[in-house]
């Protein structure tokens, strides 16, 4: 079963287009949460192909997390556009998208 906050969780990270990314930490803002709670909540993503919960990364621009393996982020990341050096983004403020709530 999804929790509220999941579903919450779930319905921004829907909104990151293809190409770009977000963090956890932004969502968090916007959810008055932590960013840790938004990772677990995506970790339980029944839907990782239609909401695609590897665009979601560290404030650091660190990649984070993935419930297929970090190289298999990397590998979905890269295959949008998204430059990868080791677990870092090369150029993470281009590839920002920045959520904001829906009024």
């Amino acid at each position: 079963m999804v929790t509220t906050f999941q579903k919450r969780v779930l319905a921004l990270t829907s909104r990151v287009p293809k190409g770009k990314i977000t963090t956890y930490k932004l969502i968090a803002c916007i959810l008055k949460s932590s960013p840790r709670a938004v990772g677990q909540a995506l970790r339980q993503n029944p839907w990782p192909v239609k909401i695609p919960c590897h665009r979601v990364v560290k404030s650091s621009g660190e990649l984070g997390g993935y419930s297929g393996g970090v190289q298999k982020k990397k590998r979905l990341l890269e295959k949008e556009g998204i430059k990868i050096k080791g677990n870092r983004l090369v150029d993470f403020i281009r590839h920002l998208f920045k959520l904001k709530t829906k009024n």
